[in-house]
């Protein structure tokens, strides 16, 4: 067989295809960044037939029609991109977006769950596991997943406001200004952890003399 640089003919040609994929996906993100989303679906169409068995050009895709309003469509190319790669933690983020839009609550719940349980550290899934359980009312898991999350990254004022937050509402006020006290520490200016801690602060004196009564 004919051999390129001690590359086989075959293996030269794969390589060619796989670096012209990179390029053509790394054009499509450089052009949604910039907001023109027809050319940019026309990378990622590009890249898909080339790797019509790769998840990340249909991702592309359910990105570019999330961005344009294109629910439905967004849908299918995520559905496409996890049919494809079923472990493309992107594909449930993505549909966890449109059943978001949708008002799906329950669905997008379930969908950022699968996103963070292949992807632990995925920022975007996590707050919107916080979005949907508020809409929902139900906090457990993701109180589990945003204490996982801050064990490896203990100094995301974010997250550990989303946690304060979901601490106090289940009435675990000295967790919730603990967590206050730390996103203060790292960011003194942040006003609304300031009046969160006030609040937790003045139901914590409330509360002990009822506790002390009880003991």
């Amino acid at each position: 067989m004919l051999s390129i640089r001690g590359l086989s003919a075959d293996e030269a040609v794969s390589r060619g295809r796989t670096q012209h994929f990179d390029v053509l996906m790394e054009l499509g993100e450089c052009r949604a960044a910039l907001g023109d989303l027809d050319r940019a679906a026309e990378c990622y169409r590009q890249a898909g037939c080339l790797e019509p068995a790769r998840a990340a050009p249909y991702v592309g895709l359910g990105v570019v029609a999330l961005q344009s309003g294109r629910l439905a469509e967004a849908q299918r190319a995520f559905e496409a991109a996890a049919s494809r790669e079923p472990a493309c933690a992107e594909a449930y983020g993505g549909l966890a977006m449109v059943r978001q839009r949708q008002e799906d609550y329950a669905g997008a719940f379930e969908m950022h769950l699968k996103c963070l349980e292949l992807d632990t550290d995925n920022l975007v899934a996590l707050l919107g596991l916080f979005q949907t359980s508020c809409q929902m009312g139900t906090f457990a898991k993701v109180i589990r997943y945003l204490e996982l999350y801050l064990q490896r990254h203990p100094g995301d004022t974010s997250v550990l406001f989303c946690l304060a937050t979901l601490y106090a509402r289940e009435d675990r006020l000295e967790a919730a200004r603990e967590c206050l006290l730390s996103v203060l520490a790292l960011e003194p200016a942040k006003a609304e952890a300031g009046q969160l801690l006030e609040q937790v602060e003045q139901e914590i004196a409330r509360t002990r003399p009822l506790d002390a009564l009880s003991a």
